[in-house]
């Protein structure tokens, strides 16, 4: 048994780190919430994964557990498999540092192969050159995971990944253009000719894209897992409102339609559930893309149903400060961050034969 197990299934531990409002990384760190996350070869556990993003998700804005999910499941062990003795892992794990995954372009989305950040040797130095775009935990920091083109072309060979301080000369963070994701520390990052030593350069020169592949198959596992809390959530407090009688005595709850539309938003939320809880140890285990994707496609569609639905069912009170839709709107992030929802299908189209075969009782 896990020596923390009882600690990460009971949420006790997470209210009482959070209780003081401050940043939340550093409060799970502190109270040695994060490490146990974690597999003794550093792979998260799905199921200790879930609890903790539940948790935090109970307590914490929308972005500062966005923020948490992110290095959790991509950035802490990514830099964990590509350099395992860099002291960085040990402080990201305690909380006493932020470790921000660096790998969208300015202007390209989703189109790693386009990248434009470039990363140059010239004997034992390295210089980097390039902008990221909407990086989670980007104002918040202590060094940054770049991935970057170290020569042209589009073949998956020709990127890598830097380990860059976020106080290097040439390091300039803006905060991103919206009011959105309280918490995420969300900004732009651009890297001005930034000259690092050639020690920089982690995972072996030309394994970014494997890396990153492996690591973003995590993240999507995870945006599945921390959805299934939040709707659980949401479905829950949108159930308390309609049971409440209104100002003139009617029950929503008792309209068949209303009911209806819960109940279908209940079987969305536990087929996400089922298909994490299927694919969580491919994932894990062996970073299966196309079990991945099919995560991540569902918790899209999972996510801008229910979300949808117990909006309306909010009425005018969704548009009020702190209202269901300013969630809403924040949840989109699931259809986007990792990837957009396009990109997945298209994994799952180029393993149609194997994923129809596994259909077959």
């Amino acid at each position: 048994m896990w020596p923390a197990e009882q600690t990460l299934a009971d949420p006790a531990p997470v209210a009482r780190a959070l209780a003081g409002g401050g940043p939340v990384w550093p409060a799970l760190g502190a109270a040695g919430l994060i490490a146990p996350v974690y597999e003794p070869g550093g792979r998260p556990h799905p199921d200790r994964l879930a609890r903790l993003l539940a948790a935090v998700d109970e307590r914490a804005p929308f972005g500062a557990t966005l923020g948490v999910c992110v290095q959790l499941a991509a950035a802490v062990p990514l830099l964990r498999a590509a350099d395992p003795d860099n002291p960085l892992v040990a402080a990201t794990t305690a909380g006493r540092a932020v470790l921000a995954l660096a790998a969208t372009d300015s202007g390209r989305g989703s189109q790693l192969d386009e990248l434009r950040t470039t990363v140059e040797t010239d004997g034992d130095h390295l210089t980097l050159t390039g902008s990221k775009r909407w990086i989670t935990n980007a104002r918040l920091a202590d060094a940054f995971l770049v991935l970057a083109r170290h020569e042209p072309g589009r073949h998956f060979t020709a990127f890598s990944f830097v380990l860059v301080p976020a106080g290097a000369p040439g390091v300039t963070v803006t905060a991103a253009d919206t009011d959105l994701f309280d918490g995420a520390g969300l900004g732009d990052v651009a890297f001005d000719g930034v000259r690092l030593p050639a020690t920089a350069l982690i995972g072996g020169r030309g394994r970014g894209m494997a890396l990153f592949a492996r690591h973003i198959a995590t993240e999507r596992l995870a945006g599945g897992l921390w959805a299934v809390a939040l709707c659980r959530r949401v479905l829950a407090d949108t159930v308390h409102v309609l049971r409440r009688p209104g100002a003139g005595g009617r029950v929503l709850w008792q309209d068949p339609g209303v009911r209806r539309t819960v109940g279908h938003c209940l079987a969305r939320v536990h087929e996400l559930r089922a298909l994490c809880a299927t694919a969580g140890p491919r994932v894990a285990g062996r970073a299966d893309p196309a079990a991945a994707a099919l995560v991540k496609t569902a918790t899209a569609g999972t996510v801008d149903h229910v979300l949808g639905h117990c909006a309306r069912l909010h009425g005018a009170d969704g548009f009020a400060a702190g209202g269901l839709q300013r969630l809403r709107a924040e949840a989109a992030v699931f259809g986007i961050g990792g990837g957009v929802s396009e990109v997945a299908q298209e994994i799952l189209a180029g393993r149609a034969d194997d994923l129809l075969r596994e259909l077959a009782w």
